[in-house]
């Protein structure tokens, strides 16, 4: 099995939080990271195949005419439905949350200390669960 770098998009009008999130990663793991102030960015970058996408929910911050979140979420899917999109919000209101989840987002995150943390975690979780669907296609191809 060839261990290539997780390809990881950070998508985030706020240019502070998405350089120390960026650091973050970096400092942790061996990602290979782009970041993207935009949805509209992010969406244009699609062709170089992320395996996770980490976006933010407001996404209005820099241009207010700018897609949100949930708009880049949709896009997102309806290019390809299997990259993970974890959605990032300084909005800890569970409405936000379930809308989040009805639009397929891989998970929800509030911004905070422990935002980082959490993130690690779920990219973990996602990891998991694609080695397990390889290895189940591997069994079920021989059966």
């Amino acid at each position: 099995m060839k261990s290539e770098k997780i390809k990881l998009f950070l998508v985030d009008d706020d240019a502070m939080f998405l350089k120390s999130l960026e650091i973050d990663f970096l400092q942790h793991a061996d990602f290979a990271i782009e970041t993207y102030a935009t949805g509209e960015l992010c969406i244009k970058n699609l062709m170089h195949s992320p395996d996770v996408i980490i976006l933010d929910y407001q996404l209005d911050g820099i241009d207010s005419t700018a897609i949100n979140g949930l708009e880049t979420l949709d896009k997102i899917k309806s290019i390809n439905p299997d990259i993970p999109v974890i959605m990032l919000s300084s909005q800890d209101k569970i409405d936000v949350a379930i809308n989040c989840m009805h639009h397929r987002a891989f998970d929800y995150v509030v911004k905070s200390e422990t935002a980082f943390m959490r993130l690690q975690k779920i990219i973990t979780t996602i990891f998991k669960y694609k080695k397990m669907e390889k290895e189940l296609n591997w069994y079920m191809d021989r059966m």
